[in-house]
């Protein structure tokens, strides 16, 4: 039994998949592992948004950066930003020993709930790039551990609107365990992951307390006006200024949810938060140093938490949040799926 998928790890050795420089997905099946065929891969905003503006926005370009990345490494783990994402698939085949055998079978389409990063995956080819979406369509052959969550794909949503909420699902599912009724809630970044918190928060909020988005982009605040009580614009990379735009000078929030996708926006949120509240950071963008030794140095206490991309539950109380909230759902229709 190998259930953190050690003997993949090519270089350096001893330690886990997802620190691992190189993984080999060429040996054959373990007892407890589960081969899957793929047929897209869901890349995470943080990355695909470094890929796209190396590539200077050509999908040739951007698939020729993804295949490069995961000929070199055996999975795809962006050097620059260090994350992945996601990928859906059928069941190809199950070693007799791993968890979900007798819950799936031989072509279940399925997608993965663990980060591409230490997911050992072969590519044969990339079909197609859908920026909007961040998934690159393609064909390979991808391994998950015993220890690897997935989840079946819904039959009652569509599939690439399933695949944008699940690729996020850890962010709405913690956040529900931090939102407290009559909070003042602030999300920074109205990308996937704002959206599921702003409907999560207000939901748990039923009308006492506060959500406001936050989003330098006008699309992305349009789209969220349905989902909080307040949108601004503002620039998260300037944090004296989204103080002053939100207004948390003089009303800080109990809780921040920072959901951006670029770096150094670390600051914006603990300056909003008030002393003694929460940050939650799900952006893959975010530097421990950066959040840590900024706090330290403006004096201010709060507990700040990063995100944890599973949380029992998560993949079902996004897909409900999609189900229940037609403002929701419009928008990842809108905005992630063409």
């Amino acid at each position: 039994m190998d259930p953190y998928g050690l003997r993949r790890v090519v270089a350096p050795k001893g330690v886990l998949p997802q620190r691992a420089d190189v993984l080999d997905p060429t040996l054959p099946l373990g007892e407890d592992e589960l081969a899957i065929e793929v047929e897209a891969l869901n890349v995470d905003a943080a990355s695909f948004e470094q890929l796209e503006t190396e590539a200077e926005g050509d999908p040739e370009r951007i698939a020729a950066s993804v295949e490069r990345i995961i000929r070199r490494r055996g999975k795809l783990h962006n050097p620059v930003t260090g994350s992945g994402g996601i990928l859906i698939g059928r069941v190809a085949e199950m070693g007799p020993r791993h968890p979900a055998c007798g819950s799936l079978a031989s072509g279940d389409r399925v997608a993965t709930l663990v980060s591409l990063t230490l997911t050992p995956l072969a590519l044969g080819r990339i079909r197609a790039v859908k920026p909007a979406a961040h998934r690159v369509e393609c064909d390979g052959r991808a391994v998950l551990f015993a220890t690897g969550p997935w989840a079946r794909l819904p039959d009652d949503l569509p599939e690439e609107l399933a695949v944008a909420a699940l690729d996020v699902c850890g962010a709405p599912a913690l956040a529900a365990r931090h939102v407290r009724p009559g909070e003042r809630v602030l999300v920074l970044g109205a990308g996937r992951s704002g959206l599921l918190v702003c409907a999560q928060a207000r939901e748990t909020l039923a009308g006492r307390g506060e959500v406001v988005a936050a989003d330098r982009s006008g699309a992305a605040l349009a789209s969220a006006a349905g989902l909080c009580d307040r949108a601004v614009a503002l620039d998260a990379t300037d944090a004296v200024g989204t103080l002053a735009r939100t207004g948390a000078e003089g009303a800080p929030f109990d809780l921040v949810v920072n959901c951006t996708n670029v770096p150094g926006t670390e600051m914006s949120a603990i300056l909003c938060v008030r002393e003694g509240g929460t940050v939650l950071f799900f952006s893959t963008a975010t530097s421990f140093t950066a959040a840590a030794l900024g706090a330290e140095g403006v004096g201010k206490y709060a507990l700040l938490v990063i995100g944890d991309g599973y949380v029992p539950g998560h993949a079902e109380l996004s897909l409900g949040l999609l189900r229940r909230h037609a403002p929701l759902r419009r928008a990842f229709a809108e905005r992630f799926t063409r």
